[in-house]
């Protein structure tokens, strides 16, 4: 039964959420969603690098934007008629993101730890830059326009979440995949020791270069969905550190290296940081709320949410087993029996003089 408790779980979970725009929910709040299911894509795909590979990229916000300005810069020499189009391009844009990544990986995957943050959070400066002096492209400062989508206002984030339901769905299946793969088991030895992985005749490159391309992807495709929600592309939003930030922490919080833990992480923080701007406005104060939030937990439950809770779970069925198998007494131990009388040296408790005489 438990092998199919996990897929009824996440069939459940889906079709509730596949239902909520459905249910009459106001616009405030199918706009958080929106929100808070972009960060749980984006978490998951960053999973697959960050957490299953243990490389901890702080530039994944580049290929968001990345993503974002492909889909504006194709809406600028085609139009939007049903509203549909940009949905059309995600699996262009997911390419793209995946080419242009493909590349930047082989120079950063030669590096490990903190050099490789380093190195990726370096590739979101240099794209904002170029986000900003690339008039004739990019509208530099001024942004990009995309025609707005001609839904109904009464239902006008209907599609957009739907859709990122969609990639969610995507990644979460591709990291389920993985982990049931020997792409998995091959990510998981380089996270232990990548050198000693590659000893074993892991392919070490190449599933690095696997999962970061996958994952740069589908980041690619949420800033596409976001471009288009938005209607308007402003490089200091595109390119945002904050984004990465969001992600690494939601990721962390969850529990990385797990299926759930970058979407419950996701659902918590963005939600609640959705919730408390709302509530409190533009004065910023929100962010400390949504700072505290995660220290309390962290501080709470250093290795995420998650594995935290399965370990606890695992401890208390641990306890319950010992302590049943000591009630039973089919299952006590049966008491010593006494030495022989011709082992007089064995009983004592110095060997030595036995062995002596």
């Amino acid at each position: 039964m438990r092998a199919y408790v996990g897929p009824a779980r996440g069939v459940v979970f889906f079709v509730v959420l596949a239902a909520l725009p459905f249910m009459g929910v106001q616009h405030w709040v199918l706009n958080m969603l929106v929100f808070t299911l972009m960060y749980a894509v984006m978490s998951s795909s960053w999973n697959l690098v960050g957490g299953m590979a243990g490389y901890p990229s702080l530039g994944h916000a580049a290929f968001f934007g990345i993503g974002a300005y492909v889909e504006g810069i194709w809406f600028q020499h085609h139009t939007v008629t049903s509203g549909y189009e940009p949905f059309y391009l995600l699996p262009l844009v997911g390419i793209v993101g995946a080419a242009i990544g493909y590349p930047f990986a082989l120079v950063a995957m030669r590096t490990r730890a903190d050099v490789f943050a380093i190195v990726t959070i370096t590739l979101l400066f240099v794209g904002q830059t170029l986000a900003f002096n690339l008039n004739s492209l990019t509208g530099g400062a001024q942004g990009l326009s995309i025609p707005p989508a001609p839904f109904p206002a009464s239902s006008f984030e209907r599609p957009y979440y739907l859709v990122l339901l969609v990639l969610l769905a995507v990644a979460m299946g591709v990291t389920w995949a993985a982990m049931r793969s020997k792409v998995g088991l091959s990510l998981a030895a380089v996270r232990a020791d990548e050198d000693k992985a590659a000893g074993i005749g892991v392919h070490v490159s190449g599933v690095k270069m696997l999962a970061f391309c996958v994952s740069v992807g589908i980041t690619a495709m949420v800033g596409a969905v976001w471009a288009a929600y938005e209607s308007f592309i402003y490089p200091q939003f595109a390119f945002d550190p904050l984004i990465t930030i969001g992600i690494v922490l939601m990721t962390f919080l969850g529990g990385r290296g797990t299926l759930w833990g970058p979407v419950i992480g996701a659902f918590i923080l963005e939600l609640a940081q959705q919730y408390l701007a709302y509530s409190l406005g533009g004065n910023q104060y929100y962010l400390i709320a949504y700072a505290l939030v995660f220290l309390i937990v962290m501080l709470l439950m250093p290795r995420g949410i998650l594995p935290t809770i399965e370990d606890r779970l695992r401890t208390r069925r641990r306890r319950r087993s010992t302590a049943g198998s000591a009630a039973s007494p089919g299952l006590t131990e049966p008491p010593p029996e006494p030495l022989p009388s011709s082992a007089p040296y064995a009983a004592s408790s110095n060997g030595r003089e036995g062995s002596a005489r």
